[in-house]
């Protein structure tokens, strides 16, 4: 594990646009990405959209989402997916082609699909206070799980109904790349910022790996990169 402090959290998304633009630029003939939304990485897109958007020498560049909430009766795309075009595919005009949903409809087949692209080569990660990361809350998914359809009892419905705007449309279910599909992945950058970060970045640096925390599970994996700004190192 590869340990990165910035002074802050613009530092922070100038930094990890860099490092995933330096994937981009390999000389491999495709470039396999997973990638986060939420707050955390607005910084990251800010910084890296300019430098990504219509630049034909990235057409091998490749684009994947890890979880998704579907509506359940409004028919359009899931929360993770319209927040994944609001905060990059679209200001950085990424092509359809380069872009692979992971919805209700495919995840059954998610992690044959990825292996026969030649798998993940990076996953851009954020982590809860509460330590989940992608849809693997506490209590949810096991460590042993490949790509899952969680079904939502009422506190998980709770956590999730703000992101819609009619009760309607709040799902009985989430998609989520478990952990033996995210540890698949070649490398792993995790990032966080804030103070509301700091108890959470103290438990998984220095902590044990319990289920309790699953991102505690991450720290098993040989390329792991973490990247966070002074306040949520401050513990």
């Amino acid at each position: 594990m590869k340990i990165i402090v910035t002074k802050n959290y613009e530092e922070l998304g100038k930094l990890t646009s860099e490092y995933l633009l330096g994937l981009m630029l390999s000389k491999q003939n495709r470039m396999n990405i997973a990638i986060t939304a939420g707050k955390t990485p607005e910084a990251v897109y800010k910084y890296l959209v300019p430098k990504v958007k219509e630049k034909d020498y990235l057409n091998h560049v490749h684009y994947y989402n890890f979880d998704e909430i579907p509506f359940k009766v409004t028919k359009t795309v899931g929360i993770t997916m319209r927040d994944l075009q609001n905060l990059f595919f679209i200001p950085a005009n990424i092509p359809a082609a380069q872009i692979h949903p992971l919805d209700e409809n495919n995840y059954q087949s998610q992690d044959e699909r990825l292996a026969n692209d030649g798998g993940l080569d990076a996953i851009l990660l954020g982590i809860g206070a509460d330590g989940h990361y992608c849809g693997n809350l506490p209590g949810t998914t096991t460590f042993e799980d490949f790509t899952s359809k969680v079904d939502c009892d009422e506190r998980l419905k709770d956590r999730i109904k703000g992101h819609f705007d009619k009760e309607e449309d709040i799902p009985d279910y989430y998609i989520t790349m478990g952990p033996r599909s995210i540890m698949s992945a070649k490398r792993l950058i995790l990032i966080a910022n804030g103070t509301r970060k700091a108890k959470i970045m103290k438990e998984f640096i220095h902590g044990k790996v319990n289920r309790d925390i699953p991102a505690s599970i991450l720290r098993m994996h040989p390329d792991l990169t973490v990247i966070m700004d002074e306040d949520t190192a401050s513990l």
